[in-house]
């Protein structure tokens, strides 16, 4: 498994030697010209019959999706697989004297131990302890599989954290098969990878319907939090897709985390519990060790689906505005700020901001309210209310494309929001410094005094485009209820909204400075937002009455 892993990654530098862009398909690569260029038909040819087509011996599939059973796999195709990469080399290192060029390989993925992915505490020797107790009771495990969970298991404690994984993912993978089959009455989807039929995978086993259009019963059985954690570390574009990563060579083996390692581990421990006998079971989960597991597993809720991570950057952005630091106002500048400050648009967007606020503040659900009022509430306490709408739990699973079109434009919104409150936050410190060692020219002085003008109306603005965005994930499936007519209004009332974030941290940003223009953009936003709000479009429209 690890050859046909870095084979595939090795042939895919190989590769881009020649041609521009790598297939993503192992038998696309196999099947190209470059690479028959280099090494010859006839090698691919072979190369192909072995692990490249379901017509042929297929050894990669065969082993990568957990179908193979210890000792199915006579070493001779090993061997033979380790004599032909040998042989490429050669062919290779012949290929490369005779055109002169130099292979530079492409760097490997690095996975660290960050916040999101260590999920479960620490998998400590009792813990080990427990998954080996489970292994041998749990009818999760197919008997003949068994060898494999016994060799994790010691790569684990041997500290090879990639081989632990590599074998928990395909075992995964296989037990969940089995279990698949049994609870859609589909016993011929535990066929083996034949090129005759359709071969069961997670794609199949985690998707919402099956083949034929019904309903597939697995998600059920597992449950919400359970599926999220295996979409999180297999199948979200920007999660660890540790599968995907390993099996294409795309991680360096001997770095491999002990802390991502543990991910599968631990998820592994709780799913053999929950097939267990009812008294098996329960002895098991009263240990101290697996009590924890248990918990966090029955509460854990997506990290990298998209609506996580647009939660994370509402949360992010929201951070950032609060810490902006509004400096007293420099010696001598007093007058001039006050005559900036009159100004009749930035009073305008102010009138808008408490109005357009007051409303939205009406949709918050009543026991995620952080004031019993907003009136009175100074603005710099807004953001207060983000954290608690962040709180809500979002079901992620089997969004519509609809929903997750919506998604997009509200990613982009809040990314373009995190810019300029970033970029504002460097400017203040950047102009407050030069004023004070009396660095600014006149013209600089007095764009530095409408910058903290503009400043104090962009603060609540931010806010109230982040809560706008927070709300509307909350209720973002509503747009499944909308006619074609009024999704694709909903649809150009987000984009204006994202084009007002583009436009402000064009202008917003340090070569720029025009903070004239951008208090105009802030006010013909506003008015967008607030006639859009006043016909009732929004989805948190839809949703109904908060509760």
């Amino acid at each position: 498994m690890k050859l046909t892993s870095c084979l595939e990654r090795a042939l895919g530098d190989v590769f881009l030697l020649v041609g521009k862009e790598c297939p993503f398909l192992l038998r696309d690569l196999l099947a190209s010209e470059e690479l028959a260029d280099v090494f010859g038909k006839p090698v691919m040819q072979v190369l192909t019959v072995l692990v490249g087509s379901p017509s042929g011996l297929n050894l990669r599939n065969v082993l990568w999706h957990g179908f193979a059973s210890p000792g199915e796999v006579p070493a001779k195709y090993c061997s033979t697989m380790v004599l032909l990469t040998v042989g490429l080399g050669q062919l290779l290192q012949a290929y490369l004297q005779r055109t002169g060029c130099t292979l530079a390989p492409r760097p490997l993925l690095t996975l660290t131990e960050s916040e999101d992915l260590l999920v479960f505490p620490e998998a400590t020797d009792e813990t080990l302890l427990v998954l080996e107790e489970a292994m041998k009771k749990s009818p999760f495990i197919l008997k003949i599989m068994l060898p494999y969970w016994e060799v994790a298991l010691m790569k684990f404690k041997s500290h090879r954290f990639a081989d632990c994984t590599v074998l928990l993912l395909t075992q995964l993978e296989a037990g969940l098969r089995n279990v698949f089959a049994a609870v859609n009455k589909c016993p011929k989807r535990l066929l083996t990878a034949e090129s005759t039929a359709l071969y069961t995978t997670f794609d199949e086993i985690l998707a919402k319907h099956l083949s034929d259009g019904k309903l597939n019963q697995l998600p059920l059985l597992l449950g919400e939090p359970a599926m999220e954690f295996l979409w999180d570390f297999l199948n979200h574009q920007e999660g660890p897709r540790l599968r995907d990563h390993l099996s294409h060579g795309e991680v360096s083996f001997p770095s491999f985390p002990k802390g991502v390692a543990a991910q599968p581990l631990s998820f592994s421990i709780v799913l053999l519990l929950r097939f267990l006998g009812e008294d098996v079971a329960s002895e098991l989960k009263e240990r101290a060790a697996v009590q924890p597991l248990v918990r966090t597993a029955a509460a854990y809720s997506a990290r990298f689906h998209p609506a996580a991570l647009l939660r994370k950057q509402v949360l992010g952005c929201e951070k950032c505005i609060r810490c902006w630091s509004l400096p007293p106002l420099p010696n001598g500048a007093g007058g001039e700020a006050a005559r900036l400050e009159e100004n009749s648009e930035i009073s305008a967007c102010n009138s808008l901001i408490i109005k357009i606020m007051g409303e939205l503040y009406g949709h918050i659900p009543e026991n995620h309210r952080v004031f019993g009022d907003l009136e009175d509430i100074p603005v710099e306490r807004w953001p207060q209310l983000l954290p608690g709408l962040c709180s809500i739990r979002v079901p992620t699973l089997f969004w519509p494309r609809a929903a997750l079109e919506v998604l997009t434009l509200l990613r982009g919104i809040s990314s373009h929001c995190a810019c300029v409150a970033l970029q504002v936050a460097t400017s203040l410190e950047q102009r407050q410094r030069q004023w004070a060692e009396k660095a600014l020219r006149s013209r600089q002085r007095r764009n530095f005094l409408r910058m903290l003008s503009s400043t104090k109306l962009l603060s609540p603005v931010l806010s109230l485009v982040l809560l706008l965005v927070a709300l509307e994930l909350l209720s973002v499936r509503e747009v499944l209820g909308k006619t074609a007519r009024e999704h694709q209004q909903y649809l150009r009332f987000l984009k204006a909204l994202l084009q007002y974030m583009e436009n402000l941290e064009v202008q917003s940003s340090g070569g720029r400075n025009q903070w004239g223009r951008v208090v105009a953009l802030t006010h013909a936003a506003l008015l967008k937002v607030q006639a859009f709000s006043e016909t009732k479009r929004m989805l948190v429209h839809s949703a109904g009455k908060p509760k």
